[in-house]
C-alpha cells in the first residue's frame, strides 16, 4: 500500500538543465516550510542537453525525487500522463521547469483542493512578462474561444501551474495534445467543482521557450476535437446522421424538381444528365449516404471497444 502523501508536484520537461537545481531547491523549501509530505516527479521528455544527468543527481540528493525519460519528445500531453500514473499524493500539482510558475503558490492551491473541495484549481497568470503580441494577444485570443467553446469560466487554459484532487488524475486520460484542456476533460468526466487562482507569473532566466505560434494553432484544432468528442464521442450518429439527412434531402428534393419538370412541364428540353441540377443532386446524395456510413461506422466502433471506459462515481451506497 502507498504511503499517504500530501503533495505529488508532476514537471515535464524539455532542455532546462539550467533550471533544475533551482527549482529543486525552490520547491523542497517551500515544502518544508509548509511541513508538507510530498513526492516531486521530473518527467525529461527527450532532453537533448545534460537534465537527465542533473535529475538523477537530485534522485540521490533527495528521496523524494523520481525521474521518468522519455527515449524521444513525445509532447507535454505524455509526459503529464506518465507522471498521473506515478503520483500517489492527495493532491497533485503540475507546474512548468522554466522558473516562470512559483512553487510559493503550491500552499494555497492545497488548500483550495482539501479546505474548499474543490476538484480542479487552475493557475491565472494576470500579469504576463511575455511579449504582448507573440504571446499575449493570441493567448487571450485562444482563452476567449476556449471559454465559449467549453463553457468553462477559466482566464487562462494554457497555465503549466495546476492543482488537482487526485481522483481526478487518475480518472480523465491525457492524450494528444489535450494538456491545455485537462479542466474540460474533467469536467466532461463528472467532475464540476473547478476553480483557479490568479498566480505570480515570473520572467525568464534561462533558455527560450519551446512553444511557438503553432501552439496556437494547435490548440484551436484540439479545441475543435473536444468540442466533437465532449458532445457526440458517445452519439457519433447523432452528428454523421444529422448531416447525412440534411445532404439526403435536398439531393432528393432537386431529383424531384427535375423528376417533375422533365414530365409535366418540359418534357422535349434537356436530358436531365445534362443540368445542372441534376449533378447537385448526385453530389449531395452521395455525400448523405458517405455521412450515413460514418455514423455507423462510429458506433460499431464504440460498442466494440474492449477496454473499460474511465468514468467517476461521485457516490456509492456501498459504502454507506
Amino acid at each position: 500500500m502507498p504511503i499517504p502523501m500530501d503533495i505529488s508536484v508532476v514537471i515535464p520537461l524539455l532542455d532546462e538543465q539550467d533550471s533544475l537545481i533551482e527549482l529543486h531547491e525552490w520547491i523542497a523549501k517551500t515544502m518544508q516550510s509548509n511541513v508538507f509530505s510530498y513526492e516531486l516527479i521530473f518527467i525529461d521528455d527527450g532532453s537533448r542537453d545534460q537534465s537527465w544527468e542533473i535529475i538523477k543527481t537530485l534522485c540521490v540528493k533527495n528521496p523524494a525525487v523520481f525521474g521518468i525519460r522519455f527515449s524521444k519528445n513525445f509532447g507535454k500531453s505524455q509526459a503529464l500522463h506518465a507522471g498521473f500514473e506515478r503520483a500517489v499524493g492527495d493532491v497533485v500539482i503540475t507546474m512548468d521547469a522554466d522558473l516562470q510558475d512559483s512553487p510559493e503558490e503550491i500552499p494555497a492551491l492545497f488548500n483550495m483542493i482539501k479546505n474548499n473541495k474543490y476538484d480542479v484549481v487552475s493557475g491565472w497568470k494576470k500579469k504576463r512578462y511575455d511579449r504582448y503580441f507573440a504571446k499575449n494577444l493570441p493567448s487571450k485570443l485562444f482563452n476567449w474561444a476556449a471559454r465559449k467553446v467549453s463553457g468553462i469560466a477559466l482566464n487562462d487554459f494554457n497555465c503549466g501551474l495546476k492543482a488537482y484532487k487526485k481522483d481526478v488524475i487518475k480518472t480523465i486520460e491525457v492524450y494528444g495534445e489535450m494538456h491545455r484542456y485537462i479542466p474540460v476533460l474533467a469536467a466532461n468526466a463528472g467532475f464540476k467543482n473547478i476553480s483557479e487562482k490568479i498566480v505570480a507569473h515570473q520572467p525568464r532566466k534561462h533558455g527560450k521557450t519551446k512553444f511557438g505560434m503553432e501552439r496556437f494553432i494547435n490548440g484551436f484544432l484540439d479545441l475543435i476535437t473536444i468540442w466533437f468528442t465532449s458532445r457526440f464521442g458517445k452519439r457519433p450518429m447523432h452528428f454523421f446522421g444529422f448531416l447525412g439527412v440534411l445532404m439526403l434531402i435536398i439531393g432528393f428534393t432537386f431529383a424531384a424538381y427535375l423528376g417533375v419538370d422533365k414530365l409535366y412541364f418540359n418534357p422535349s428540353g434537356r436530358l436531365i444528365s445534362e443540368r445542372p441540377e441534376f449533378f447537385i443532386a448526385l453530389t449531395t446524395m452521395i455525400i448523405g449516404t458517405q455521412f450515413f456510413v460514418a455514423g455507423f461506422l462510429g458506433e460499431i466502433i464504440l460498442q466494440s471497444r474492449s477496454h473499460k471506459e474511465r468514468y467517476h462515481i461521485s457516490e456509492d451506497t456501498t459504502t454507506k
